[in-house]
C-alpha cells in the first residue's frame, strides 16, 4: 500500500538547488531510504512532501489525499523530524514530549505512558529533567527522534536522524526505526551515511543537484563507491 507519493514535483530557488520533476513512493512496511551529498535537495523534498513548502509544479499524496487537504486527524499518524529536532529551550524533556504528543491529538489518559516508554526507548532518563536548551546536539537529536516517533506513527519522515549521535545513540535510532517498519509503517529516511542507510533500508534512491538519478540495492558490495560512481556520472552528464 502506498501511503507516500510525489509525482514529478518541482520547486525552483533563486539563490540554488530546488527539486526538479522528483517522482517518488514510500509503501507500508518499508524503509526508502533517500541518499545525496549535502545541497542535493533531500531536505527540499521532505518539506514539500509534509506541505511545508509548495511545489511549483507537480503533487504530493499521503494516503491518495492531495498534501493540502489532508486533515488532522490523518497528520496525527504521522511523525517527522526535518532538519530540527521538535524542541521547546525553556521545557525539560519530559515537558516537550508531553507537548509533542498533545499536538498529535493522544488522548490524554494515554499520554503519560507513552512519554515515559519513548524516554526508556531513546535512553533518556538521565535528561528527562533537564531542559532541552541545556542538552548536548546528540541528546537533542534523541529528544527530536522520540518526539517523531513515541505515538507510533503509520508513516515517518526523518531527515539526518543519527545526526549528532554517537554510535550507542545511533543503534537506538536504527532499532526504532526498524521496529516502527515491522509494525507496518511506512519510513522515508534521508542520509548521506552509506554504511547506516544499508543497515535500515530495503530501498535507496540517489538524489544528485535535485533530481532522482537513479537506485541502490541495499546489498551492493562497496556501496559508498557506486554512489560516488552515480554522483559523477550525473555531474559530468549535466556539466
Amino acid at each position: 500500500m502506498t501511503r507516500l507519493e510525489t509525482r514529478a514535483v518541482s520547486r525552483a530557488f533563486a539563490g540554488g538547488v530546488g527539486v526538479k520533476n522528483v517522482s517518488i513512493v514510500v509503501e507500508q512496511g518499508e524503509v526508502h531510504a533517500l541518499v545525496g551529498l549535502n545541497g542535493a535537495g533531500k531536505t527540499t523534498l521532505m518539506r514539500l512532501m509534509l506541505g511545508m513548502l509548495r511545489p511549483d509544479s507537480g503533487s504530493v499524496t499521503i494516503d491518495g489525499v492531495g498534501v493540502g487537504a489532508v486533515v488532522s486527524s490523518a497528520w496525527a499518524s504521522v511523525g517527522h523530524l526535518v532538519e530540527t529536532p521538535f524542541a521547546y529551550a525553556e521545557l525539560d524533556t519530559t515537558s516537550n514530549l508531553k507537548m509533542a504528543a498533545q499536538l498529535r491529538l493522544t488522548a490524554p489518559s494515554a499520554v503519560g505512558n507513552m512519554v515515559g516508554a519513548a524516554v526508556e526507548e531513546f535512553g533518556l532518563a538521565s535528561f528527562a529533567n533537564v531542559r532541552a536548551g541545556r542538552l548536548s546536539l546528540g541528546n537533542k537529536q534523541r529528544l527530536g527522534v522520540a518526539a517523531a516517533l513515541q505515538h507510533n506513527p503509520g508513516l515517518v519522515v526523518l531527515d539526518e536522524p543519527t545526526n549528532a549521535l554517537d554510535p550507542a545513540g545511533v543503534i537506538l535510532v536504527r532499532e526504532a526505526i526498524r521496529r516502527r517498519r515491522n509494525d507496518g509503517a511506512a519510513v522515508l529516511v534521508s542520509s548521506h551515511h552509506l554504511d547506516e542507510v544499508t543497515r535500515v533500508a530495503d530501498r535507496i534512491s540517489v538524489m544528485n543537484r535535485g533530481s532522482i538519478i537513479g537506485t541502490l540495492e541495499p546489498s551492493t558490495p562497496d556501496i559508498e563507491r557506486a554512489f560516488f560512481a552515480a554522483v559523477l556520472a550525473d555531474d559530468e552528464t549535466r556539466a
